[in-house]
């Protein structure tokens, strides 16, 4: 009887099916291209790979603060641990696969009713095998390494979004730095100015008012240069903050200009899309979510196991390990609910709505980023023309001013035509920095919303 029992849980263990349905991408309804851009195609989510893509900046300074970042960010350093918090409870469940083997040893003293007071002292090996016959713990194994492999891409996504925050603050410190240059000479225009407009007081060719008038322009860019001091000085807080490093105290000299503008290729491969690390985290969440419906089908089916225990057993440890103090027990066991209230079906349904949560959740994060990538592009071809434009009024705007300030100094205009000119050249000059920044950081955007970077094996240049 016990080798036919015996015989039964193998034959279980090895026959043993999987409950619950394979997983299958859930279908969803996408455009067969990018509107804003000919060449770009929706992709199926695959693994993240963002790759150095601060390269294409060619700014040594902002890629060695986003090699300080990969290190001593705190928000990634808790990603990691949660990873590894991921990693360990799927080895927890691979262990449930299988037999455990437990050791004892004990020393009692106890009295039965009415009987005599005695020792028991015993030493004993268990060995359990919870048998997995309808895949409950395989869907609880495949559940724990999709958790895991969303984890992972949960990391990814919030290494990509920092590094990007990283880099906006960063472009935007360059602005400013350019903005203060910009404003310093701005500032000895005005001084220029305003000692012309002095002079030609002294020799009473203008009024009072012209130097008033200078003056003011030339305090009130003064109060702009102090502005721009604090922003700057908030932007490099923000950058120390993303690097794990108080604000007092960090600081990054200025430079001169912004990071390169790069070039954005005529065409990307539809393969850039799946890199989109936020994606395959969505998906993974369903895989994990689909299992679980196998691990919640499995409850209404009987588990098997088997189980087998020895040792010793006497009323002293001298002779304790000798053969008329051996025992021993072997068999299988079986074991299935019969009545549970509505429980399992309870759970089961619990599960396939945690599903359908999870599956549109997938299909939300999959148009969100159809959007944003659209957006982002639309916004750059938008910035690329007014960046042209803009550099053309500046243009324009200078020519102006030389000639108004000659016509000035020879006495031909007055002051007012020179503080318009002047306003006006050099709010061209800080608008046309402004596109140069926003087209910089939309390209930021755009490498974010794509999940990472280009390069050369990637996009094809146009003919």
């Amino acid at each position: 009887m016990l080798k036919t029992g015996v015989a039964l849980v193998v034959m279980l263990a090895v026959s043993g099916c999987m409950l619950g349905p394979d997983y299958v991408r859930p279908e969803q309804a996408v455009p067969e291209a990018f509107a804003a851009a000919d060449g770009w195609k929706v992709a199926q989510p695959g693994r993240a790979d963002a790759g150095n893509w601060w390269a294409n900046f060619d700014d040594p300074v902002l890629a060695a603060l986003l090699q300080q970042l990969e290190q001593d960010n705190q928000n990634l350093i808790a990603a990691e641990a949660a990873w590894r918090e991921a990693r360990a409870a799927l080895g927890g469940s691979r262990s449930a696969l299988y037999p455990q083997l437990d050791a004892q040893a004990g020393d009692t003293r106890a009295q039965q009713a009415g009987g005599d007071i005695g020792n028991n002292r015993n030493v004993q090996l268990g060995l359990g095998w919870q048998l997995d016959v309808w895949g409950q713990v395989r869907r609880q194994v495949e559940a724990g390494q999709a958790r895991l492999d969303a984890s992972a891409a949960d990391w990814a996504a919030l290494r990509l979004s920092q590094q990007s925050l990283l880099a906006q603050n960063y472009i935007q410190l360059r602005s400013l730095d350019e903005q203060l240059r910009i404003t310093a000479a701005n500032i000895d225009a005005y001084q220029r100015v305003l000692r012309i407009s002095e002079n030609r007081y002294q020799a009473g060719m203008v009024t009072r008012a012209d130097v008033s008038q200078a003056l003011t322009q030339l305090k009130s860019t003064e109060a702009q240069q102090l502005d721009l001091h604090s922003q700057r000085a908030r932007s490099a807080h923000a950058i120390a903050v993303l690097l794990g490093r108080p604000a007092s105290g960090f600081g990054l000299a200025a430079v001169d200009g912004l990071p390169a503008m790069p070039a954005l290729p005529q065409t990307l491969p539809s393969s850039l899309l799946e890199r989109r690390p936020d994606i395959a985290a969505a998906e993974q969440r369903v895989m994990a979510a689909n299992a679980e419906i196998g691990v919640a089908k499995t409850a209404y089916f009987p588990t098997f196991g088997f189980s087998a225990s020895g040792g010793y057993r006497a009323d002293a440890w001298s002779g304790l390990i000798s053969t008329p103090n051996r025992f021993w027990s072997l068999g299988p066991q079986l074991d299935l609910r019969l009545f549970d209230a509505g429980a399992r079906r309870a759970k089961l349904q619990q599960a396939e709505a945690a599903y359908d949560q999870q599956v549109a959740g997938y299909r939300q994060a999959t148009l969100e980023a159809i959007a944003e990538v659209e957006d982002t592009l639309v916004q750059l071809a938008s910035l690329e023309q007014e960046y042209a434009v803009q550099a053309e009024a500046l243009e324009s705007a200078r020519d102006a001013l030389r000639l108004i300030e000659n016509q000035y100094a020879a006495g031909l205009v007055d002051f007012t035509v020179v503080s318009n000119a002047m306003t006006t050249a050099h709010s061209a000059e800080r608008t046309l920095l402004g596109l140069q920044a926003s087209r910089l950081t939309a390209s930021v955007q755009l490498i974010s919303a794509l999940g990472g970077g280009w390069d050369a094996a990637d996009t094809p240049t146009a003919q």
